[in-house]
Formats: C-alpha cells, sequence, structure tokens
C-alpha cells in the first residue's frame, strides 16, 4: 500500500512554498499526496486562493471551512477549535504516515495538536526562526515540540531546535523555499505584470505588506495610519499593496487600506497576487515595505531594498539590503528616503541571502522519503539535552 502524505495548507504565502515539495512528492510511486485546503483560503474576503491551488494542477483532497466573519481574539481561538474538530474527523478518516506543515499560524498550530493526538507523524518548516512582535513566535515553537522530523532556513534556527530538546539526527538546515520560488520559477517581464493587475508601472514602484502586530494589542491600526500617511508623501511613487492575513485586527487594516487606494490614483491592492505574479512584481520594484517575512527572505535575492517596520519580524537573520524602522510616519519617511538613494541601491545589489542556495524541496522530499518508506519514525521521542557550559 501507498504511504498517504497530507498536506495542509490555509494561506497564500504558505501554498506558494508548499507548492514545489507537493509537485515532488506527486513524482514519488511509493506516495498517496492528500492536499487539504482550510483557513483563508476558502475565504472570499481573503480572495478565495483554494484557485490557484486547482489552477496549478494539484488535486485538493478535501476544503474545510474554520473560520469565523470576525478577527477578534476570541473568534481566533474559536476557529481554532473548529479546525481541531474538523481535523480530528478528516484525519480518522483518512489515517495519514505524516502531515506536512508550514510556519506558525494558529490554524496550523490547531492542525497539528489533531495530529499528535492521532499519533501522525509531523514534518514542519520552519522552526527555530524568532518573531518578537507577533503572536507566532510561542505557536512556531509550541509546533517544533508537537513534530517528528525539522526543517529549518539557516543553520542557526537549526541549532535552536535542538535547544528545544529536539534531536540533531532529525533536525535538517534545507534553506529557504522562497529562494527557490525565486531562482527557479518562470517570472513575468515588466509589462505582462502590468497587464495582469491592470495598472501601469512606469514610475518607480513599492510592494506593501503589513501584517497585525499581534502582540501589541490594537496598535495595528495605528502603525498602519502612520505607514499610509508617509506613503501619502510620495505622489511620484506607485504603491501595490498585497493585504492582511487573517489575524487579529486584518480587517481593520485592510479596510483602511481600500480606503487609501480609494483615494490615491498611484496605489492599487489586492487580496493576494498569487506567487507568480508576487514574485514578479517583486522583481521590478524600487523597495519592499511593511512586516512581512517575505521582505527579509525573497527581496534580498532580487537586490531589492526592504523596509521592515516595527517589531514583527524583530529576531530574524537579515541582510543588508533590509532597512529597520520603527512604525511612524518620519521614521518610515527616512526609510523611503535611504532606500531611493543610489548608494543603498548598489548596497542592495549586492547583499547575499542568507536564506540557502535554492535546491530546498528535494532536500526535503528525499528526506520525508528516507523516513517514511524505510519506517525509520518512532514516535517515542527523547528530549536531547544540549551540554551545559
Amino acid at each position: 500500500m501507498k504511504k498517504i502524505i497530507s498536506i495542509v495548507t490555509a494561506t497564500r504565502a504558505e501554498y506558494g512554498l508548499l507548492k514545489p515539495i507537493i509537485e515532488k512528492l506527486n513524482l514519488i510511486e511509493e506516495f498517496d499526496v492528500r492536499v487539504v485546503a482550510t483557513g483563508a483560503h476558502l475565504s472570499s474576503e481573503f480572495g478565495l486562493t483554494y484557485k490557484e491551488i486547482e489552477q496549478d494542477g494539484i488535486v485538493i483532497d478535501e476544503k474545510i471551512e474554520i473560520l469565523l466573519s470576525s478577527d477578534t481574539p476570541s473568534s481566533i481561538s474559536k476557529s481554532m477549535g473548529i479546525a481541531m474538530i474538523s481535523f480530528a474527523d478528516y484525519f480518522e478518516k483518512l489515517n495519514p504516515d505524516m502531515l506536512i506543515v508550514l510556519g506558525d499560524r494558529y490554524e496550523t498550530f490547531a492542525v497539528s495538536t489533531v495530529a499528535m493526538n492521532q499519533r501522525i507523524p509531523i514534518a514542519h518548516l520552519y522552526g527555530g526562526e524568532t518573531t518578537e512582535g507577533a503572536i507566532d513566535e510561542s505557536i512556531r515553537h509550541a509546533i517544533t515540540k508537537l513534530s517528528y522530523l525539522h526543517f529549518t532556513s539557516t543553520e542557526k534556527y537549526r541549532k535552536r531546535v535542538i535547544q528545544l530538546g529536539e534531536n540533531p539526527e532529525r533536525v535538517f538546515s534545507i534553506g529557504a523555499i522562497g529562494i527557490e520560488n525565486v531562482l527557479n520559477q518562470k517570472l513575468m517581464n515588466k509589462s505582462e505584470v502590468e497587464k495582469s493587475i491592470e495598472f501601469m508601472l512606469e514610475k518607480p514602484y513599492a510592494i506593501v505588506t503589513f501584517h497585525p502586530v499581534t502582540l501589541e494589542g490594537d496598535n495595528s491600526k495605528e502603525q498602519i495610519k502612520e505607514l499610509l500617511s508617509a506613503c501619502r508623501l510620495y505622489e511620484d511613487i506607485k504603491f501595490i499593496f498585497t493585504k492582511a492575513n487573517a489575524d487579529s485586527n486584518g480587517r481593520v487594516i485592510n479596510k483602511m487600506i481600500d480606503d487609501f487606494v480609494y483615494n490615491n490614483d498611484n496605489a492599487i491592492a489586492f487580496a493576494s497576487l498569487g506567487m507568480i505574479r508576487y514574485l514578479s512584481a517583486l522583481k521590478y520594484c524600487s523597495m519592499v515595505i511593511g512586516n512581512s517575512s517575505s521582505g527579509l527572505v525573497e527581496a534580498p535575492s532580487f537586490g531589492v531594498p526592504t523596509i521592515n517596520i516595527g517589531d514583527r519580524q524583530k529576531g530574524r537573520i537579515q541582510s543588508d539590503s533590509v532597512i529597520n524602522c520603527k512604525p511612524y510616519k518620519d521614521d518610515i519617511k527616512n526609510a523611503i528616503d535611504l532606500a531611493l538613494t543610489q548608494e543603498f541601491k548598489i548596497k542592495a545589489k549586492n547583499t547575499i541571502n542568507p536564506y540557502g542556495d535554492g535546491n530546498t524541496s528535494s532536500k526535503i522530499v528525499e528526506i520525508i522519503k528516507n523516513f517514511v518508506i524505510n519506517d525509520k519514525i518512532n514516535l517515542k521521542k527523547k528530549f536531547y539535552d544540549c551540554e551545559v557550559e
């Protein structure tokens, strides 16, 4: 019988990173790959991005609705409860030999908890990272302890996972799939991007993505207000906004972005650009602005300056192309001005991306194949004690 590999994706960003893994796993005769779409993928408010999965020719085994039409902490906890109930039924029926999850979102934590209860070994991308301004920090480390195989984007992060008590024999530094997508995907040229988004890019343009800072209360509203105030100062720059994800206060941010776009002809917004359009737009932009991990992981591979606002990504490894600033209008303006200088543009072009060589998915698939097909999994994990100096 084939080994069943379940892969869960809840957001557009997750899917873009999981796609090459899914495609390579589907080529292995011994595997029966089952993709589950949940969370924001199934919400019209967030772009019904499950359609992007289907357009890529990937079969979705199940669509599991979990989101409530609210983004308060209480509603997110309730969504987690719905996820646990729904995935308990799904995993009991499917009984997969392994679950693959990516990231640090609450949906992923809920699904991983169910898998742990049902004795399903979990392969997790990407543990060991730190994001001090977001609740994702705690979720990521919790998923690490629920998981059996660990794939980290840098050696430093690998050491952190081991520090959490995971045996080094199950922890692998394999780089970031975002780099693989940058290097291997066939991207659009600039005129194709313009036609696709119906927005002319004759002026310098910035890609802006701002997610809620979930450990700073209601500050997200004030911070996006400051960011938009800074953007208003630059009539000679065009702005492509990709909207916030389904976290607490995400809807507040998206409403303010919509209002900004309505009142400013040099701006446009999307619930989702999709991986190809996003990377293509990223290739030709003058800078990335916001607090998304993409500005730290993918943007440096294009030699594009990144303005990283606030503490959401605090603690992540960064390249020299990243400008960190506080979430205030004047600080953001100063960062934009710096990114526009010829000196910093040259610095960004010459930066070295610390997140790998672009051969990530093949490494992951080979490791999973080795463990699953050769029955090397023993869920009786022994806590690995690092030497105390």
